[in-house]
């Protein structure tokens, strides 16, 4: 049975003073309310768009589980990653099936620039049987686009003294921006809303919001860090996994994503 959800918690366009609050949480100067606000570029749904809403689909490309086609694909009002034990990804270590980027229309899509600040909201469906592992387990990343292009910013599920959590981490120094458990949010809808500000060496910030329902069960910042090293920045969601966890964490699982949202401060 698939799982569904409308958007009954979608989150609506910042603007006046609560644009100017939000450019402040993420490191910005303070300006006057109407300076900056947050102005939507992406509003994909899975049911009108489906997988048309990336830039780029990362379905099962090493060829390994032809049986288990589509392992991504729009159910719905969501999108679903489904992944298998026998999944391999190129890198046989690991497993992946993830989508790139924010796609506007057939031939566009959204470029997050040096100096942008960028913010994205969605809705995410964790079963009980996608666990933390003891080795990377990533949900979403910010990647520098191209092969072999490491993280800049990645939200994980991770075991920590054999404790499930969820964390956001920025790769590129290996800061921990905020941890939490995982069990309260598995078999239910949990609202994210990530926003950062892409700048190189210490000019970039990121801010981390996890609600369960109209409880915040996470809020955490960090001003002053590294969010870019070259081209542009793209966003990445989906299962990446590595096949080295140690706590038997790893079984047939799927996650599930709806109301979409990219918005950019301007």
């Amino acid at each position: 049975m698939t799982t569904s959800r409308r958007s009954a918690s979608r989150r609506g366009l910042l603007g006046g003073a609560a644009g100017a609050a939000a450019a402040a949480a993420v490191g910005l100067p303070a300006t006057p309310a109407s300076a900056a606000s947050w102005q939507l570029k992406w509003s994909p749904t899975a049911s009108g768009d489906g997988l048309g809403a990336f830039e780029t689909v990362e379905d099962d490309r090493a060829d390994s589980h032809p049986a288990g086609q589509p392992h991504i694909y729009a159910t719905g009002d969501n999108w679903r990653f489904t992944m298998h034990t026998v999944d391999r990804d190129t890198s046989t270590d690991r497993q992946r099936q993830e989508v790139t980027g924010l796609r506007t229309s057939g031939s566009s899509y959204l470029k997050w620039a040096e100096g942008q600040t960028w913010r994205i909201t969605y809705s995410m469906y964790i079963p009980s049987s996608l666990e933390a592992t003891t080795t990377f387990t990533h949900i979403m990343q910010m990647k520098q686009p191209g092969n072999g292009t490491s993280p800049i910013v990645v939200q994980s599920l991770r075991r920590v003294n054999g404790v499930q959590t969820i964390e956001l981490r920025l790769a590129v120094d290996d800061i921990l921006v905020g941890r939490t458990d995982l069990a309260p949010l598995h078999d239910k809808w949990t609202d994210v809303d990530f926003q950062i500000k892409v700048g190189n060496g210490s000019a970039g910030s990121v801010r981390w919001i996890l609600k369960s329902g109209s409880t915040t069960v996470i809020d955490k910042s960090r001003t002053g860090v590294d969010t870019f090293l070259a081209d542009r920045v793209r966003p990445k969601w989906g299962i990446y996994r590595s096949l080295g966890d140690t706590s038997g964490s790893l079984q047939n699982t799927y996650l599930l994503l709806t109301d979409l949202r990219g918005y950019q401060l301007v």
